[in-house]
């Protein structure tokens, strides 16, 4: 008993550092950050000093704005459209280094360097490439010419600078989660192709049936992991696009490749209304968690029907 009590003490005692810093750094916030949503926070001083309570009206005013609206809106285009890319590419990339190629682990190391550079960085570079480097290939090869048109240029259409969103989001990311395909692609028993193959099972059969089916839990992961980071997009969307170009949306003016996020802190900490902020925060973690769950159960379902 005595053992077993000192283990008890040692293990919590162990536990509390990271238990303190999970309070103070997600719980506590949290909690205050939906208590502040229902308030006039802002970070002006006030003459009568003290938080307004204000009730729903941060909520009414964040559902009425266009510019959140539209976010939201195309924060739902961008996640569907990256989320679909990474996975479709990083599949394949995952059979290709799972294969019988020649340095399929040099080929590994190099898909997923992308993952290591920061999103900050990686903004930057991807704006030169786009700005720069294809308008320079476009004058030295008439091929390419029209990149070179100032009009042409890929971050100076809305569409075009969403693409290149999803572009930039896959390169960095489709390494990562090809790592995950490769990992469940490995545990898949070899005995069961040697059989499809004797039996006279063509490549894509062998995929459909057997891969596919082996893999089921990793796609299950990957979607998760993938929505989830789309919907989070932020230090990309800033270094790359800013937002830009303009668009109308309901009669106003607004950013054309706002994201969400980059809308809840252009709103808190731009516009200077936290509270309001706080409160679009919160719609997007209810929704984000809506919709996680709702992935989630949907890919469990499948694994079993597969």
């Amino acid at each position: 008993m005595e053992n077993t009590r000192e283990n008890r003490i040692v293990f919590w005692l162990f536990l509390a550092p990271v238990l303190f810093a999970f309070l103070m750094v997600v719980v506590i916030p949290f909690f205050l950050g939906i208590f502040y949503s229902f308030t006039d926070w802002s970070s002006s001083a006030r003459a009568g000093g003290g938080l307004q309570f204000v009730g729903l009206e941060n909520f009414s005013e964040s559902l009425k704005d266009p510019s959140f609206l539209y976010s939201f809106l195309l924060s739902f285009i961008y996640t569907g459209l990256n989320v679909l890319a990474i996975n479709i590419i990083s599949f394949a990339l995952a059979l290709m280094v799972t294969s019988a190629i020649k340095g399929r682990n040099l080929y590994r190391v190099g898909f997923f360097l992308p993952n290591l550079i920061g999103g900050l960085i990686l903004g930057y570079v991807w704006q030169f490439i786009f700005n720069n480097a294809l308008p320079g290939l476009g004058e030295v090869w008439k091929v390419l010419a029209p990149l070179a048109e100032p009009e042409n240029l890929v971050l100076a259409g809305r569409s075009k600078s969403v693409l290149a969103l999803v572009v930039v989001g896959t390169w960095q990311y489709a390494g990562y989660i090809m790592m995950i395909y490769v990992a469940a692609l490995e545990s898949v028993p070899v005995e069961l192709h040697e059989a499809a193959r004797i039996d006279g099972a063509s490549a894509w059969h062998r995929l459909k049936n057997i891969t596919v089916p082996m893999v089921a839990q990793a796609f299950t992961i990957t979607l998760f992991l993938t929505l989830v980071n789309s919907f989070k997009q932020f230090d990309v969307n800033v270094s790359l696009t800013n937002g830009g170009p303009s668009t109308m949306f309901m009669g106003k003016p607004i950013f054309g490749t706002e994201l969400l996020a980059l809308d809840i802190y252009r709103t808190a900490f731009v516009a200077n209304n936290l509270a309001q902020g706080q409160a679009r925060a919160f719609i997007f973690f209810i929704v984000l968690v809506i919709i996680s769950i709702l992935q989630v159960r949907t890919s469990k379902k499948r694994e079993i029907e597969l």
